[in-house]
């Protein structure tokens, strides 16, 4: 198996950062398998989304609707809201399983790999990719 840690800088407001270049480069030589995406942290999640059509704006309004920051959340260590923040990863999964064909991962048209952060405690996430061939 292959891996390889990516390291972002996501800052202190929530963001939607496009990984599928990333994603692109690594899987690049690779022949058949299934690219795997981990964001090992309680806070930050994975998605597969059309960007650039303000999807992202979206994505993060619809987010901030369900998790706000008044709910009298139970975790309440961090930023203010900062609870609903370790709640994301029930609803964006932290890993995504994507095949790969011909060093290619086999998404749709309109499919981007973006990692999603609401959390403006930690500045830098860190994903890891890892390739299993067929």
């Amino acid at each position: 198996m292959k891996t390889e840690v990516l390291e972002l800088h996501t800052g202190r407001e929530p963001a939607v950062i496009d990984i599928t270049a990333n994603v692109d480069r690594f899987c690049e030589k690779l022949g058949q398998g299934l690219v795997n995406i981990f964001v090992p942290h309680a806070t930050a999640g994975l998605a597969l989304i059309e960007i650039g059509s303000g999807t992202e704006k979206d994505l993060l309004a619809t987010l901030r609707r369900l998790l706000t920051e008044s709910e009298p959340w139970l975790h309440q260590h961090g930023s203010p809201g900062h609870g609903a923040d370790h709640v994301l990863p029930a609803l964006l999964s932290p890993t995504l399983t994507i095949p790969v064909v011909d060093g290619r991962p086999a998404l749709g048209r309109w499919q981007s790999i973006v990692v999603v952060d609401l959390n403006r405690d930690n500045l830098n996430r860190q994903v890891r990719l890892s390739f299993l061939s067929a």
